[in-house]
């Protein structure tokens, strides 16, 4: 009887052992269950905002919470309520323009979209296919499209540093191939008022004084840049503000720095959000 009862409680045990594995290969088996679930859904997701992104192309480049990926001096550039701010304060005046600088790379062909907002008194722009220079800090050389508080100057292309005006607000222009020599002083002087003489007119995207209207002060505006190969591109509020043709190859870049701009002058405030590159 003893025998057999020890028999009987080794059983038992056995069995018991049995139903606390079970227990805990159906727990483990739950928690792979849930975890290949959670991983699944993480992968799903994922492939769908990377379908997202590829379908429209656009990628954003600033992320409304802080300034990684860019590159400027923290008097002037901040993060504030999800915008990118340049600010000149009456004890920040600058001597030379400043740019904060996106260092993902050098696009050459692209599209470059998002939202601007500038006070009455703010000068800014954006730069593209730009150098940077190294004997003035955060400073930039290259195509831009500008930016104004008064609006004079909104829409039209300007090359900061180099020929200046390319394009006037309203104008489709070509630029010639550059004959003379390649210093500063002979680029210079082929500039006459602020304009850039080899600039040619060939036609007409509205009057500059029209084109305005369009284009809302002390408000949000958008821009859209389209920048392909010579030809280029400014839209304010999807119209077209000015378009030129650059055959110039010794003075235009194919390629370069992207950056927005706070300009010397009086007290001002500019503001961007929403900025979305297209690589082409």
């Amino acid at each position: 009887m003893g025998r057999a009862a020890g028999a009987g409680g080794k059983a038992s045990l056995s069995k018991a052992n049995i139903m606390t594995r079970s227990r805990k290969s159906v727990n483990y088996l739950s928690y792979w269950l849930l975890l290949t679930a959670v991983m699944t859904s993480l992968e799903t997701a994922c492939l769908a905002q990377k379908t997202k992104a590829d379908k429209d192309g656009f990628v954003q480049i600033f992320d409304g919470k802080t300034l990684k990926g860019w590159d400027g001096d923290p008097t002037y550039w901040r993060v504030e309520n999800g915008n990118l701010v340049g600010e000149i304060t009456p004890t920040t005046l600058l001597k030379t323009n400043s740019f904060i600088i996106w260092r993902g790379g050098e696009p050459g062909d692209f599209e470059f979209k998002g939202e601007f907002n500038i006070t009455q008194d703010g000068n800014s722009g954006i730069n593209y296919r730009s150098d940077q220079l190294t004997d003035v800090p955060f400073a930039l050389r290259g195509y831009q499209a500008d930016i104004d508080g008064k609006i004079r100057y909104t829409g039209q292309n300007y090359e900061e540093r180099k020929r200046t005006t390319l394009a006037y607000r309203g104008q489709k222009t070509t630029i010639g191939p550059y004959e003379g020599e390649n210093t500063p002083e002979a680029i210079r002087a082929k500039v006459s008022r602020n304009a850039w003489t080899g600039m040619t007119v060939t036609g007409s995207l509205g009057s500059s004084d029209s084109l305005k209207t369009f284009i809302k002060p002390e408000d949000w505006n958008t821009f859209r840049l389209v920048v392909k190969g010579n030809h280029l591109q400014h839209y304010i509020n999807n119209v077209l503000m000015s378009e030129v043709i650059d055959n110039d190859t010794v003075n235009g870049k194919s390629k370069g720095l992207l950056g927005v701009q706070v300009h010397v002058g009086p007290p001002m405030k500019v503001q961007y959000r929403n900025l979305m590159l297209k690589q082409l």
